[in-house]
C-alpha cells in the first residue's frame, strides 16, 4: 500500500524545528498584552528566521539577521518601549464572524500558497555553491569593490536617521 513517505533528513528536522520557533513567536507575538514580552517573542521570531538561513547554506544572511534583528532592532524596540509612555492594550470585542471570515480565508490563502509553490518549476539562477567557498568572503569583495558607494551611503542614511531618532526623542522629553 503506497503511502507518504518523509526522508527525516537533518535538514528536514531543523526545518520544522525553525519553523516551530518562528510559528509559536509569532502566535505569542499577538496574544500577549505585555509589550516588553511580545519584543522577546518577535527576537524568538528572527532567531528562528536566522536559523532558517543557516538551513538554506546562506550563513552571511543568518549572521546579519541575527546581529541586526534579533539583536540591534530587539534592543531599539526595547528602548523606544522603555523611553515612551504606553498603555495597556486595549482588545476589542471577540467577533466570532470576524474570526471564522479569518481562519476560512487564512486556510484558503495557505493552499493556494501551498499549490502554487509544488506546481512551479524555479529555473536555477545562479551555479550551485561549491564545497569549501566561503560565501562571507565572496560577497565581502562584491561589496567592498563594486558596490562601496551605496554602501557607504546607506552608512551615512543610517547615522542621519538615528540622529534624527534622537532629535525627536529629545523633543518629546522636553
Amino acid at each position: 500500500m503506497g503511502g507518504f513517505y518523509i526522508d527525516w533528513s537533518g535538514e528536514l528536522v531543523a526545518f520544522f524545528a525553525f519553523a516551530v520557533v518562528m510559528i509559536v513567536g509569532a502566535v505569542l507575538m499577538l496574544t500577549l498584552t505585555k509589550v516588553v514580552h511580545m519584543v522577546a517573542s518577535l527576537a524568538a521570531v528572527f532567531l528562528g528566521l536566522g536559523g532558517m538561513f543557516v538551513v538554506l547554506e546562506a550563513e552571511f544572511v543568518a549572521f546579519t539577521q541575527v546581529l541586526l534583528y534579533a539583536g540591534a532592532v530587539t534592543i531599539l524596540l526595547i528602548f523606544g518601549i522603555m523611553m515612551t509612555d504606553h498603555q495597556a492594550v486595549q482588545r476589542e470585542p471577540v467577533r466570532p464572524a470576524h474570526e471564522i471570515v479569518s481562519a476560512v480565508a487564512s486556510i484558503v490563502l495557505f493552499g493556494i500558497l501551498f499549490y502554487a509553490i509544488r506546481t512551479t518549476e524555479f529555473a536555477p539562477s545562479a551555479p550551485p555553491l561549491q564545497a569549501g567557498v566561503d560565501n562571507a568572503m565572496e560577497i565581502g569583495k562584491q561589496l567592498y569593490t563594486q558596490h562601496v558607494i551605496p554602501f557607504e551611503l546607506v552608512s551615512v542614511l543610517l547615522t542621519v536617521a538615528f540622529i534624527g531618532a534622537i532629535v525627536i526623542a529629545k523633543k518629546e522629553a522636553e
